[in-house]
């Protein structure tokens, strides 16, 4: 098996190792491994995506989330924000990539869903925002919704993936305003946001992915030179 075949299987299974350590450490409040696995895991996914010959927009989207999940764990409101500038360029990338592969047509009642959504998330909790963050939590969510609705555009782990990330937003966004979320909320946003990350990374590469042509017909075989 040549390197390149070798780090097309180990990338993936050590993405799902470093994800594993990472979640455990978030529940057993292990703050330092869970602040040391957590820039690790967008590159090993970037790799994968590499080595398997994605589009480049496709680790250029995971190595802008590294970038957030860098500034995010740092803390303060402008690390927040420099973090949240971060997620939203891997958006566009994401965009990018989605308008390049858009064979399937989103049907008008999933974009309609997905506007109410946005809409309706954005109303709910701009009175517990801080002022400062508002619009930039609004623009930032409208963003990501696009992203997701492209994603569900372009096919099913995608769709998924483009939910996931929504969701892990979502409550990343609760918290910011003050709102219930369940026990130890930074590990459903991680494992929210790691399974988005792959299914919109194993969805690209699967459509990216080419698949063999039919055999060329033998000459002299029905269809060939006469």
């Amino acid at each position: 098996m040549t390197a390149t075949g070798r780090a097309t299987r180990a990338l993936p299974v050590l993405f799902a190792l470093l994800t594993a350590v990472h979640l455990g450490a978030l529940l057993a409040d292990a703050t330092a491994a869970a602040h040391l696995t957590k820039p690790a895991l967008m590159p090993v996914l970037a790799g994968w995506a590499l080595v398997r010959g994605g589009p480049w927009p496709l680790p250029a989207a995971l190595l802008c989330g590294c970038g957030g999940d860098v500034l995010l764990q740092t803390g303060g409101e402008a690390a927040f924000l420099a973090g949240m500038g971060c997620f939203a360029a891997g958006h566009l990338c994401y965009l990018a990539l989605f308008a390049r592969a858009g064979r399937r047509r989103t049907a008008p009642w999933a974009a309609a869903g997905y506007g109410a959504a946005w809409l309706g998330t954005v109303a709910l909790l701009w009175p517990g925002l801080d002022p400062p963050l508002r619009l930039p939590v609004a623009g930032y969510s409208l963003l990501l919704t696009a992203m997701g609705l492209g994603a569900l555009g372009a096919g099913r782990w995608t769709g998924l993936g483009g939910a996931l990330f929504l969701l892990s937003d979502t409550l990343i966004a609760a918290g910011l305003a003050g709102w219930p979320r369940p026990p130890v909320p930074q590990f459903w946003i991680m494992a929210g946001y790691a399974a988005a990350q792959w299914l919109l990374t194993a969805g690209v590469l699967r459509d990216e992915t080419p698949r063999p042509g039919p055999e060329p017909a033998p000459a002299g075989s029905a269809g060939g030179a006469v």
